[in-house]
């Protein structure tokens, strides 16, 4: 039974271990990537605050007075 592989050879283990992993890496990159609008990515109010290291109600002082250009979409305000 030499050129048959069985389920519990170590390079399938190995192989489905590493294949488990890499599901899960992509998994992750899927759940956080945001498609782009007109070819430009945006952020949101508590992702900008949160960078500008500021409140989100100090950055809706900012979008009010005209200091950050900003888009709503629906119920979301875009940066």
């Amino acid at each position: 039974m030499e050129g048959i592989i069985m389920k519990d050879n170590k390079q399938v283990v190995v192989f489905f271990k590493a294949l488990d992993s890499m599901f899960v890496k992509m998994n992750k990159i899927v759940d956080n990537s945001r498609p782009p609008l007109n070819g430009e990515r945006y952020i949101t109010d508590k992702e900008l605050a949160q960078w500008l290291k500021i409140s989100r109600r100090t950055l809706q002082e900012y979008r009010n007075n005209g200091m950050l250009p900003s888009y709503q979409l629906g119920g979301k305000i875009l940066y």
